[in-house]
């Protein structure tokens, strides 16, 4: 029986890494302002998903955004089936 590894990280280009492998941007959910609201409303915008409510940013302020708000980056590189996987989760680093 196979499982799914999931790995967490804070390291910046791992995080630039995996997203850009899965054709992904950085991005904020539309209308957030100010930078505590914002890091629970950090996204990463897949080019295969077609969101709206969806901002893409640069990766400066992705990356201003995780660290005031101590995010760590929960992802999976693979599914159960061996397929490249897009699950990904930001989390408060512990």
């Amino acid at each position: 029986m196979s499982s799914i590894e999931s790995k967490i990280t804070d390291d910046h280009d791992i995080i630039k890494k995996w997203t850009e492998e899965r054709y992904g941007e950085p991005a904020l959910v539309e209308g957030v302002v100010d930078k505590v609201k914002a890091g629970e409303m950090l996204r990463i915008h897949f080019s295969d998903n077609a969101d709206e409510t969806l901002k893409d940013i640069s990766w400066e302020l992705f990356y201003e955004i995780f660290d005031e708000n101590n995010l760590a980056f929960l992802y999976q590189e693979k599914t159960i089936d061996g397929v490249e996987s897009k699950f990904y989760k930001f989390i408060t680093r512990t």
